[in-house]
């Protein structure tokens, strides 16, 4: 396929960046800039039953919405559209039985290495940046890094060696994992659950912003680029790496350790939200600068902790005791408040705890909406699941606003063409 570029748009080199993607003409907020379907995907174990390996339809949604002959089509389309891949993943995970526990970095790399092996040509995912030229950061990566890298190549010898021939040296391996690791995405619905993991070259050449011009969705296996604000011709268009809820020291770690660049946009620099994002209760005495630095340094390792934590009830128990000690000097809008907050409202979530799960969106919600830019998707699925969570305990005028507020960002980010968004708007009909 010959480089055809995105309309309306143009790769450049941007200055202290490296390449990036430019504006040629205006973008108006809510437009679609581009639309790239993926290079390589896969779905999440977790969701096997629940969604198509092929196109990441729920079967929920289409038994709603379908006939039973085109719902039948949407089952089967694996068959047609992705047997290949399903095939020499379906061979391999057989052979193992319940042994096969791949990672899904590893499940994604497996077939972006069989799709390499049958398609010569540039893709459609690829009109202004090749999959090899990917950064890799090797020289950048410690040992850390380097030790989850071996462990991933090992993975894909002893699970695919058998099914997936002639498979790159080790050198090309430890540089295609390394370019995985920069450069994947995570597939999410509209409430931000985890679908898959995908690689999106074009997306992938857009750098990064705190305060960014573009949000990325998804519609099936394909991302969809849209403005969130006005874009002129010439300037820079800039999509978000991380989640931005956090202060401006978190992101810079978080994007150095991840992605190997210090950020420097514009709220960066100006650190704008980071006394909100920080909020310190109005006390008697007000604590310390090293009180306040201690209680953050507990805040982050709590955090890491919850990773690692293997039972809801533990997690839960957690939480509650880490917002009850940070609340002595934390505000409930300081980010590290939120976080706990809306670990808590998923295990009351996955708990049916549904009135303990709307009291923490509730609390979360609004904060949300003052810290998160514009057009967020992560206000978007508060908002949602809120909403959801009012319909359910029969509070139906607060389901219906939550809802709508919901629909006005969801609109703008994954456009109304969405079946999201009509999906919402069928929710929101039901009710009157």
């Amino acid at each position: 396929m010959k480089m055809e570029g995105i309309e309306g748009t143009e790769r450049f080199d941007s200055p202290g960046k490296g390449r990036g993607l430019r504006a040629l003409r205006h973008f108006a907020v809510g437009e679609l800039v581009f639309a790239c379907p993926a290079y390589s995907y896969v779905l999440t174990v977790n969701e096997r039953g629940a969604h198509c390996e092929h196109c990441f339809t729920s079967f929920a949604f289409a038994i709603l919405y379908k006939s039973d002959t085109e719902t039948l089509i949407i089952v089967l389309c694996i068959q047609r559209g992705d047997w290949p891949m399903h095939k020499m993943e379906c061979v391999a995970m057989c052979a193992y039985g319940e042994n096969w526990c791949p990672s899904e970095t590893v499940r994604l790399v497996a077939r972006m290495i069989q799709k390499q092996k049958s398609t010569a040509e540039r893709t459609p995912s690829e009109r202004l940046l090749l999959l090899k030229e990917f950064e890799s950061h090797l020289d950048k990566m410690d040992s850390e890094k380097d030790e989850m890298n071996q462990a991933d190549i090992a993975a894909l010898h002893h699970f695919y060696s058998k099914h997936l021939h002639d498979l790159p040296g080790e050198q090309a391996l430890i540089e295609l994992f390394a370019q995985v690791n920069c450069n994947g995405f995570t597939i999410e619905d509209e409430e931000l659950s985890h679908l898959g993991s995908a690689v999106f070259p074009d997306v992938a050449l857009m750098n990064h912003s705190c305060s960014p011009n573009v949000i990325v969705t998804y519609k099936g296996t394909v991302a969809e680029v849209r403005a969130v604000k006005e874009i002129s011709p010439g300037e820079e268009v800039f999509n978000s790496y991380i989640d931005l809820l956090y202060p401006t020291e978190d992101r810079k770690e978080r994007l150095l350790d991840s992605y190997f660049f210090t950020c420097e946009c514009t709220e960066c620099t100006s650190k704008s939200k980071d006394k909100a994002k920080m909020a310190i209760k109005k006390l008697s005495t007000r604590p310390e600068p090293e009180e306040i630095q201690s209680m953050v340094c507990y805040a982050k390792n709590v955090i890491e902790e919850f990773r690692r934590a293997k039972h809801y009830k533990n997690i839960l128990f957690m939480c509650e005791l880490s917002l009850e000690k940070m609340g002595t000097i934390f505000t409930d809008t300081n980010v590290y408040m939120l976080h706990m907050m809306y670990q808590s409202m998923g295990v009351c979530l996955y708990m049916q705890d549904w009135d303990g799960a709307m009291n923490y969106g509730e609390k979360i919600v609004h904060p949300y909406s003052v810290h998160y830019p514009a057009y967020s998707l992560n206000v978007a699925s508060m908002y949602l699941k809120l909403g959801r969570l009012y319909l359910g305990l029969e509070k139906k005028s607060q389901g219906v606003k939550a809802l709508k507020k919901a629909l006005a960002i969801m609109e703008v980010a994954h456009g109304n063409d969405h079946f999201y968004v009509a999906e919402v708007k069928r929710e929101i009909q039901e009710q009157k």
